[in-house]
């Protein structure tokens, strides 16, 4: 706690904030009323235009009746909105570290907070992931306070509530939860607040991923995802609307969206941007692409294990091509290989990321086919499968589903018929099995079955 000595409360200050050997920490002596009084705050996260105004203002005050106690000194000489003021040492601490500048005063035994702070951020354009054909074009920045009010623009009601926390030992990253409170599952909001106020980690190196992590450990074993991520202000807010918990963290440039279902996850904003025929027949083809992605290789790989069951009428998928590697390797080869493709595109500079698309896209086909490694079939059907990953708009998911893909098409190739339906015994398990954060069934509305939902998340009605 601070004392009434200056010289105590500054010396303390400085060997907390190690501000001898930080060159970014500011600290400006000046006199007020021929009081000495120093400043805290950090180089280019304070806005200098405004402390300037501010320090003239403190210059021109001549009263000795304003220096009763910080609290009086705050409310009459101190022309900014947010101030306040702190008397424990660490949170004074943290709140410099966070941006806050900080006033100490000759014979005040508490530090007058102002939070002039702002944060260095691109500017708000729509995110290159979670883009519409029509809509807002705005997106989630690096910076919490812009995304809050990218959403507080968005929901212009008091029950729109914004609860910060300061997690991790060393970042003390900023977090806070997005809820309308008349909508929200209370006993949901309070179980994730406990588990973030919880939370015992050096820092969120990752931002989001390492907070979902650290709040809620997952079965390995279990690849379907359980939380949506969204770079859209209007997204968030419309989940918001309807009572999911939008979770937000500093430096992060998206959104989590709890709880969600394997229903939730597959809708995109283009679904409510277009009438409801278009955005039902939307939603529609994306379930059913996403279907066809998981089932048609392993498919393919039992009619050519078994060309006998295959009817006269689609023996035309059966290959007709010379080739050298089996066909269950080719499949793996080319899950691998357009992985890396993928990798190796997110690693290009830009200028040459076309051209690598296009050099891929030829070693891939033409190359190898007439080099016997790959058959035209193959080719064909992984192109399927890559082009179905970008028709989902959760990464996850993406992933998800190669693996479900992939753990078929070897139970497949080692069981055969038997092995295809094990597969899809285990995906319906982990689905059934799946919950959501809230505890719910992952599959809700269609388990437990509830008819108008279903037809609601199915069909763009409304």
């Amino acid at each position: 706690m601070l004392s009434t000595d200056f010289r105590h409360n500054t010396e303390t200050l400085d060997k907390l904030l190690r501000a001898d050997e930080s060159f970014d920490l500011i600290r400006r002596d000046i006199i007020i009323n021929n009081r000495n009084a120093r400043i805290y705050s950090v180089d280019g996260l304070v806005k200098d235009t405004v402390m300037g105004k501010i320090m003239i203002f403190f210059y021109g005050i001549k009263d000795d009746a304003f220096f009763a106690d910080a609290e009086t000194f705050a409310k009459n000489c101190v022309p900014y909105i947010e101030v306040n003021t702190e008397s424990d040492e660490n949170t004074i601490v943290q709140n410099i570290l966070s941006g806050i500048s900080a006033v100490f005063i000759e014979g005040f035994d508490k530090a007058i907070m102002m939070d002039t702070r702002t944060y260095p951020q691109r500017q708000t354009s729509e995110p290159d992931d979670d883009k519409v054909m029509r809509g807002s074009k705005d997106g989630f920045v690096e910076t919490i306070i812009s995304n809050v009010a990218l959403m507080r623009r968005r929901i212009r009601d008091v029950n729109f509530t914004v609860k910060p926390f300061s997690v991790s030992r060393t970042s003390k990253s900023d977090v806070v939860l997005c809820y309308m409170e008349d909508k929200v599952d209370h006993k949901l909001l309070d179980a994730i607040s406990k588990r973030i106020e919880s939370v015992k980690v050096e820092s969120l190196a990752m931002n989001q991923q390492s907070l979902i992590e650290a709040i809620y450990p997952k079965r390995w074993f279990n690849p379907f995802p359980k939380v949506k991520y969204t770079e859209r202000p209007d997204s968030a807010a419309a989940n918001a609307i309807k009572g999911n918990i939008i979770i937000l963290v500093d430096n992060s440039p998206s959104a989590l969206i709890i709880p969600t279902s394997i229903f939730d996850i597959t809708e995109e904003a283009d679904d409510y941007y277009f009438p409801p025929l278009t955005g039902s027949y939307l939603r529609l083809a994306r379930f059913l692409i996403l279907f066809a992605s998981v089932f048609i290789t392993p498919v393919w790989m039992l009619m050519i294990q078994n060309p006998h069951l295959v009817p006269e009428s689609l023996r035309f998928v059966l290959p007709t091509d010379d080739f050298n590697v089996p066909i269950f390797w080719q499949l793996i080869i080319l899950e691998i290989a357009i992985d890396g493709l993928r990798l190796a595109s997110l690693n290009t500079p830009t200028s040459l990321s076309g051209t690598l698309g296009i050099i891929g896209a030829i070693a891939l086909s033409e190359f190898t086919i007439e080099a016997g490694l790959f058959t035209t079939e193959a080719i064909l059907y992984m192109a399927f499968v890559t082009i179905a990953g970008f028709s989902q708009p959760n990464y996850e998911l993406g992933y998800c589903v190669k693996f479900i893909r992939v753990m078929i098409l070897v139970l497949t190739v080692l069981f055969d018929v038997w092995g295809f339906a094990l597969g899809v015994i285990l995906t319906a398990v982990m689905l059934v099995t799946n919950k959501t954060l809230s505890g719910k069934s992952y599959l809700y509305p269609l388990i437990p079955f509830n008819g108008k939902a279903f037809i609601n998340k199915v069909l763009r009605l409304k």
